[in-house]
């Protein structure tokens, strides 16, 4: 079967599935139908928000479905006879009678080494584990978290110094080149699927907001891959007592580093500020001290700490909780 012949179905809602489309398209594997997550209120009385896959769907010109749960179109998909779907961080479990409809059933991209980091928050938790290497797997669907046989997976190394952001841009591209390589290989009988070893699985978590929160008792390496992790969303933030106002508020840190310790720490209450060489804020953690290099006050601007403490300097001896 050749790209100009195949009746393709996208899933897929965030930024990572647009990369993901985009990709696709470009390649020639463009969809005839999108099915992607319900508009949002940004906030309220503010405009319904689309998903980063419905602007793209809008700009390329394909029809787009917004359905609550995917069980309300599964007539609709039935009726289009798909040869292939493709599946990328849609944000719902597809049941069986729907994963059946496709000739070729549906390849989900997913940013990890599975069975490492199934579930809701993969890249998130490969920066909080510290993990040396990720990857991108193409599975077949199933109607289980992330457990269907294995068609292609790749590796990459990791610094240790990775953003969110910066991580999942890496992952998208390396995902999106083996969904491309796999899609022909599949669709022609190239290639076999490989089941999972499931007693090598882990699980990754919905994040929420009150994640980010950070616990001062922690040790400096786990916030600082914290900081990195959360950089996108919920983002890592603590609160203070404003020494002017006397109120309650929120400081977001944007960047960080780790200082450790000579000697057996801590020396103060968790969460206190001093003064660190080159003119930055050290945070007494459970172990080490936190380097704050950004960061970003309730209703202000993100700025660096250098710049802060010149109009702050009384932030100092603050502890934060």
């Amino acid at each position: 079967m050749f790209k100009e012949d195949m009746k393709i179905l996208f899933l897929g809602t965030p930024e990572f599935a647009a990369s993901t489309l985009d990709n696709l398209i470009k390649s020639g594997y463009k969809p005839s139908l999108i099915i992607t997550s319900s508009d949002k209120r940004s906030g309220r009385g503010k405009k319904m928000q689309e998903s980063p896959v419905s602007l793209l769907a809008k700009e390329k010109k394909i029809e787009t479905l917004k359905p609550k749960k995917i069980t309300e179109i599964k007539d609709r998909i039935k009726k289009e006879s798909f040869d292939l779907a493709i599946i990328s961080a849609y944000g719902q479990i597809v049941p069986q009678e729907i994963l059946d409809m496709p000739s070729k059933g549906f390849l989900n991209l997913h940013p990890s080494l599975l069975p490492k980091h199934r579930g809701a928050s993969p890249i998130t938790q490969t920066i909080i584990d510290g993990d040396k290497e990720t990857g991108a797997t193409i599975m077949l669907l199933n109607d289980k978290m992330d457990e269907g046989p294995i068609l292609k997976q790749k590796k990459i190394n990791l610094t240790g110094k990775e953003f969110f952001q910066e991580l999942s841009m890496k992952l998208v591209a390396l995902g999106s080149d083996i969904l491309i390589e796999t899609i022909p290989l599949w669709v022609n009988g190239k290639i076999k699927a490989k089941e999972q070893d499931h007693c090598q699985a882990t699980y990754t978590k919905i994040i929420k907001k009150e994640d980010g929160k950070i616990n001062w008792r922690d040790p400096a390496y786990l916030i600082e891959r914290e900081v990195r992790a959360y950089s996108i969303w919920p983002k890592s933030f603590s609160f203070y007592q404003d020494k002017k106002s006397g109120k309650k508020k929120t400081m977001t840190i944007l960047d960080c580093e780790i200082q450790k310790q000579t000697d057996v720490g801590p020396f103060g209450p968790v969460g206190k500020t001093y003064m660190a060489t080159n003119n930055k804020i050290a945070v007494q953690t459970g172990k080490d001290f936190l380097i704050i290099k950004r960061l970003q006050l309730e209703n202000k601007k993100a700025t660096d700490v250098k710049d802060f403490l010149n109009g702050n300097i009384n932030f100092i001896g603050t502890i934060l909780k």
